[in-house]
């Protein structure tokens, strides 16, 4: 569980910080091991081309004062003092704490140190490199067991083992150990191994900046673009959502439909048969009425007959011609929205004889041929049921524009009525919100004793794509 929080609280945080934290870690820990290697090949350089120089010019000054010594097992007294004077009071005096001569076989032939002339010493692993021909040097404290007096000197030293060839045949003979007061080396080596440290760290921070600025640029590159796709998925599930919706209202809207389209058929059905079937059937059967086929019909007779059957036949055309008016609209689709409400209210004041007060915006939207349809068939339908249901008491048309939506709405001062007993399978109001729904508006009744308001919303800009 610990982990795991651990892991959570990571995972939260942002990829610059991430990058801060890992990075710089990692930048430290690669410091220090580039900065230690560094250093430590520049200790082992230094110290080598120091004590080669060294070593050379040591060479230089004893070579000379020493004898053969692939014949000689030992030094002579002549040889002894001239080294003693050399390393006592000559130009090696102040620079070399202790000097020895070291045969193949491990004695020593000289020493600075008397006491340890003539003693033969198991040859140390530098000691054996110096006789195989290579010199060694090592700056630091002295760790052999017989350089007490260079521990007790409490200097830093550099310890030089020097081979001595013999010149003719390039042989290793001899030898020589000595121990440098290195002060100045020491210091050398201090503001090299300083100077070191100090451009690894400025190249490693320096990287570890222009690294930084990079990711931190991609991360708020990341972050803006994230942001961004959040807010593409958050308005794709919107619109996911509000398709689903009008899917469902479309299917909605189409079953609806179907079942409006065969209730209007039913009702025309009925109105044809009630109607003008009824009056046709009659005007059929006077026709063959014993008035007409007896030819002893007086005149007077006969002719007021055929004007009985002439008026039914004109009162079936009559209602034939009502019910087609209703099912025709007029020439409403290159109209202005100003017009189709126009056409809409005189058509009802023609046929209920009333007024209605019409109230329009200045303001002129394009609007489809399907929402001209269906503003007339709102406004038509709103008034013939506040005429039919509320006795067309003062009832008016108001068209306004709000926030991009064209607002219908059909007021009258009746008595209202209670919505919830409209019967679902009605054909007016029902009809209606389902054919703004359709079109992806909204519909709304407000009633109340004083009267009652139906209104209908459709945008504009929505139609407009559509």
């Amino acid at each position: 569980m610990r982990l795991g929080g651990i892991f959570d609280r990571w995972n939260n945080q942002s990829l610059a910080r991430q990058f801060l934290i890992a990075g710089g870690l990692v930048s430290l820990a690669a410091a220090l091991l580039v900065g230690a290697y560094v250093t430590r090949l520049i200790e082992a350089t230094v110290t080598r081309n120091s004590a080669a120089s060294t070593a050379l010019y040591v060479d230089s000054i004893i070579a000379p004062l020493l004898p053969d010594m692939k014949t000689s097992r030992t030094l002579d007294d002549v040889t002894t003092r001239a080294l003693d004077e050399t390393f006592g009071q000559g130009a090696l005096g102040g620079k070399v704490i202790s000097f020895r001569l070291w045969r193949l076989d491990g004695t020593v032939l000289y020493a600075t140190d008397k006491g340890m002339v003539g003693k033969r010493l198991a040859p140390d692993e530098d000691l054996r490199t110096a006789f195989s021909g290579q010199m060694v040097a090592r700056f630091g404290p002295p760790d052999d067991p017989e350089s007490e007096i260079e521990k007790a000197a409490d200097k830093p030293l550099l310890e030089i083992y020097n081979p001595i060839l013999q010149p003719w045949s390039g042989e290793v003979v001899a030898v020589s150990e000595f121990y440098e007061i290195a002060d100045d080396f020491q210091q050398s080596l201090h503001q090299a191994q300083f100077r070191s440290w100090l451009a690894v760290a400025g190249v490693t921070l320096a990287f570890f900046l222009l690294l930084s600025a990079i990711v931190f640029r991609g991360s708020r590159i990341i972050d803006s673009q994230r942001q961004t796709l959040t807010q593409r998925v958050t308005e794709l599930s919107d619109l996911l959502s509000q398709n689903r919706a009008l899917h469902a209202r479309a299917q909605r809207a189409s079953r609806r439909a179907t079942a409006l389209n065969e209730s209007y058929l039913r009702r025309l059905g009925a109105d044809l048969h009630d109607g003008p079937a009824q009056l046709v059937a009659y005007a059929a059967l006077r026709v063959d009425s014993r008035l007409l086929t007896d030819p002893a019909t007086p005149p007077t007779a006969r002719e007021k007959e055929v004007s009985t059957i002439k008026a039914r036949l004109d009162e079936a055309m009559n209602e034939i011609r009502s019910i087609c008016s209703g099912l025709v609209l007029p020439q409403i689709e290159t109209a202005e929205l100003p017009d189709v409400l126009r056409r809409a209210v005189d058509a009802h004041r023609q046929r209920a004889g009333l007024d209605v007060v019409l109230s329009m915006s200045n303001s002129v939207q394009p609007l489809s041929p399907s929402a001209k349809i269906c503003i007339y068939r709102f406004v038509q339908e709103a008034l013939n049921n506040g005429f039919r249901h509320g006795g067309g008491i003062a009832q008016g048309v108001r068209q306004t524009f709000e926030n991009g939506n064209v607002v219908i709405e059909v007021a009258d001062r009746g008595p209202g009525f209670d919505p919830d007993s409209v019967r679902p399978e009605g054909l007016g109001l029902a009809g209606l919100r389902e054919r703004i729904e359709s079109l992806g508006g909204t519909f709304g009744i407000f009633t109340s004793p004083n009267g009652t308001t139906v209104r209908m919303s459709l945008n504009v800009q929505e139609m407009e794509q559509a």
